[in-house]
């Protein structure tokens, strides 16, 4: 079923982008190497997180058998005449919906079970939100990449099966990550694999054929689209899914795991980011950019309240300044969540996100909201102007200057600060403040019947709640007649703001699948030449008469007039794919040259094939390469990739024409030729 969009998906590089993005590594080719070394989790594993995950994929089934029902009957609705029958399928309609609104809010309870994602410590902290993984049907790539490797490379398809066979297993593994570091490179791996799946078997002019049939992540809507940028943004997707998982289940009862879980959460921002930035066209709801933005908000605001609880962990004394830091760390948790439920609340996102999550969210920011205004009373109550000495007393009047949004008239901070009495309303009326918001959170909480099932958030509400309480009760005094003043709003501040990280690609290394095709620079989908010729080549005294240049594959440069080279119909700009039978599509200058030279008192056999046209971005791309980039170079080095290697970047599809540099790539004749490895390579003639 086709997504909504009436455009496929799309990826396109920001015009800020640049060709120094990190890349997939291309390693040599190994032939003891035999598929990829990740291995998904086992599928039949009983697992909380693995039945809540066939849950899923049992559900996003249902869902798309109910949507192809609706689908139907619809249809049969506006073409029937018969009274009759528009009866017989308005009633069949109205169980079909009726049936997906109950799929539906399966669906959302599982989205809502935070607890199976949640760490198995003992300690008791508030919840994150993590974000199930997509689904995934099956794609069988034999059929159409077999068709291709036949079509356009002119190559016996059935000795590429180990291949495609690894291509069919790495997917297939990836569809059950890990929760863990492994399951993430499983992922990053696959990610980067696409790249030299694009470049080897799809052409502008011709489609693979290949449907990858994806699931809403959090209505089970399926999507099926044949762009491969799709496939990729489902996967990257993923990717931030899991980071977030990985952030829930961290024991936050000590630094090491917060700071594994703020990592976590600003990787998963960073990869949702990236996603909005470079995707576009989305089929489906949950790669949509209001949806991505929400979904960037929330792990920034989880990563705030990851410091807040560092804060918290590291702050052992009461000092003055230090309470009044954890009032403005706390400020600024609630401040990002306000954020986060007014956009989960906007007309698109409403309908849309679980009401779990827009609950748990309003819970967390009356929360935070409310331990800020406990702290100010903390740190006005419990401070006394000898305790400090003179030093800090300054540093502390100095930060109390900066902590409130703005005062009421008629009287300093100084003034307060000096008098104890002044202090112990002042951090009343923050106690009253902190009480109703703790309230009011407990109040949110117990509207929403899957929160209600969470004893751990239930348990940190009801701690908090009575610890102000206390608090307020030691400070109100029987003789207190006087109405208890409005606390003044505190200004929120953070001492670590979080930071985005976006994706790493180059952390995976990967090694192109289907290397054996020859170098992308020439054996790609987006390339044309012309059939494979046998030239019969017999060194004379005045040599073979041709000029070589370059590796992978090595260019005939020229060829001398009146040679035995010119005479065997060998043309400049043809590229050798074999001497004497021995593939050397990958054979390095001086490689070939001896292949050449060890047949010099016999026939030599020469297989070349000749590059006809290029696609334009291609022919860019070469022609930029051709200009002898010492950055691209310098890049390539330090990725540690083959040379030879095409070096266009990861994410080239749709790329913003935006460009003025570039070049044009050199004509040979009436054919292209685009340089490979070191440009500067010096032509030796034989």
């Amino acid at each position: 079923m086709e997504g909504p969009a009436t455009r496929e998906f799309e990826l396109s590089l920001s015009d800020g982008a640049s060709d120094d993005d990190d890349l997939p590594m291309t390693l040599p080719i190994d032939s003891s190497q035999s598929g990829s070394i990740r291995k998904g989790c086992d599928p039949f594993a009983q697992t909380q997180r693995s039945k809540l995950q066939h849950r899923r994929a049992r559900i996003n089934q249902q869902i798309n058998k109910e949507m192809r029902m609706r689908a139907g009957a619809e249809n049969l609705f506006r073409a029937t005449t018969n009274n009759k029958v528009k009866e017989t399928v308005a009633l069949e309609l109205s169980f079909v919906n009726s049936n997906l609104q109950l799929l539906k809010e399966e669906l959302e309870e599982l989205n809502s079970n935070m607890e199976i994602y949640q760490t198995e410590s003992d300690a008791i902290s508030v919840p994150m939100i993590p974000l199930g993984l997509k689904e995934t049907k099956e794609v069988d790539f034999t059929v159409p990449i077999q068709d291709f490797i036949c079509d356009h490379y002119r190559e016996d398809s059935s000795l590429y099966d180990k291949e495609i066979k690894e291509l069919i297993e790495l997917r297939q593994a990836m569809r059950t990550p890990s929760r863990n570091q492994a399951g993430l490179d499983l992922l990053m791996e696959y990610y980067n694999q696409l790249y030299y799946l694009d470049q080897r078997f799809f052409s502008a002019h011709k489609n693979l054929g290949v449907h990858f049939h994806w699931y809403d992540s959090l209505t089970g809507v399926p999507s099926s689209q044949r762009a491969l940028a799709f496939e990729k943004g489902s996967v990257l997707f993923n990717i931030g899914a899991l980071f977030t998982q990985i952030g829930a289940r961290q024991d936050r009862s000590a630094t090491p795991g917060i700071d594994k879980a703020i990592d976590a959460f600003q990787r998963a921002a960073g990869a949702f980011n990236y996603l909005k930035e470079n995707f576009s066209n989305a089929p489906s709801l949950d790669m949509s950019a209001p949806s991505l933005s929400m979904l960037v908000r929330l792990m920034v605001a989880q990563v705030q309240e990851c410091v807040f609880e560092r804060i918290t962990i590291t702050t052992q004394d009461t000092k003055f300044s230090s309470q009044l830091q954890l009032a403005q760390e706390a400020a600024q948790v609630s401040d990002v969540y306000l954020l986060v439920h007014q956009t989960m609340t906007q007309p698109l996102m409403k309908d849309y996100v679980p009401f779990s999550w827009a609950s748990m969210v309003q819970v967390k920011s009356e929360h935070f909201r409310a331990l800020s205004h406990y702290y100010a009373a903390a740190a006005l109550c419990d401070h006394t102007s000898s305790s400090d000495g003179e030093e800090c007393e300054e540093e502390a009047e100095k930060t109390f200057l900066r902590f409130y949004v703005n005062i009421a008239s008629g009287q300093t901070l100084s003034q307060i600060l000096q008098d104890p009495e002044k202090r112990r309303k002042l951090g009343k009326a923050h106690l009253r403040r902190a009480v109703m918001r703790h309230e009011e959170a407990m109040r949110v909480h117990s509207l929403c019947k899957i929160l209600r099932k969470m004893d751990i958030l239930q348990d940190v509400l009801c701690q908090t709640h009575k610890r102000s309480l206390e608090k307020y009760l030691e400070l109100d005094r029987e003789d207190d007649f006087d109405e208890t003043a409005e606390a003044p709003e505190i200004q929120a501040h953070t001492q670590q703001k979080p930071d985005i990280s976006p994706p790493s690609f180059s952390t995976v290394q990967v090694t192109d699948i289907f290397q054996r095709l020859g170098p992308l620079s020439v054996f790609g989908a987006r390339a044309r030449w012309g059939p494979t010729r046998l030239i019969c080549l017999q060194k004379r005294e005045s040599g073979m008469g041709l000029t070589l240049r370059g590796d992978s594959p090595v260019l005939v440069a020229g060829v001398v007039p009146g040679g035995c080279a010119e005479e065997a119909g060998l043309r400049e700009g043809d590229y050798i794919v074999a001497v004497d039978g021995q593939d050397c599509k990958w054979a390095k200058h001086g490689e070939v040259v001896h292949m050449l030279k060890s047949c010099s008192d016999r026939e030599v056999e020469i297989s070349v094939v000749t590059l006809h046209s290029h696609d334009t971005q291609v022919e860019r791309k070469a022609g930029m390469l051709s200009h002898c980039s010492d950055k691209e170079n310098t890049r390539q080095r330090l990725l540690g990739g083959a040379k030879g290697q095409s070096s266009a970047s990861l994410l080239n599809w749709n790329r913003k024409k935006k460009r003025d540099g570039g070049g044009v790539a050199k004509k040979l004749g009436s054919t292209f030729s685009l340089s490979f490895g070191n440009i500067r390579d010096t032509e030796a003639m034989y």
